[in-house]
């Protein structure tokens, strides 16, 4: 199984930005902690990060065509904005979960919408960057199965 691994907008931050909400845990770290949770699923991982929406969106769409079977989505700001990620995700039919780092329902009242959460398989949030090993391991198992026949 393929799946991919999408960071949204100011993620490369991660480590320095804003460490009592986010921790201090850098993408890397998350990263390499992802990839040997994938391991063990029988995953194989792909990540991409981008600050901007167009990058995100082309992604999701070339994953339609590149072999991806899922996935794993941080869309950080772009949660509560972005009809555009929506969209490509809808159009492209793969299952996804969505994961954050912290507890959006527990933040401001504007991160307590999701334009994504209709549609995904799964969420998981507020665990920081376990989110990303449980979402993973959620979706490999959701797919499975299907990624056999």
């Amino acid at each position: 199984m393929r799946i991919l691994i999408l960071h949204g907008p100011n993620l490369n931050l991660l480590g320095r930005r804003e460490p009592g909400i986010y921790g201090h845990e850098t993408l890397a770290d998350i990263e390499t902690r992802v990839r040997a949770a994938a391991e063990d699923t029988g995953c194989d991982v792909e990540f991409f990060q981008a600050n901007a929406e167009h990058a995100l969106v082309e992604r999701i769409q070339q994953a339609m065509e590149d072999g991806t079977d899922g996935i794993v989505i941080n869309p950080a700001a772009f949660t509560h904005t972005s009809v555009a990620i929506r969209d490509a995700l809808a159009a492209v039919a793969l299952p996804f979960v969505e994961v954050h780092l912290s507890n959006p329902d527990a933040r401001e009242p504007f991160r307590q919408t999701s334009l994504l959460a209709d549609l995904a398989a799964g969420r998981v949030s507020g665990f920081g960057g376990t989110s990303y090993i449980l979402g993973l391991q959620g979706l490999c198992s959701l797919i499975g199965p299907a990624a056999s026949e």
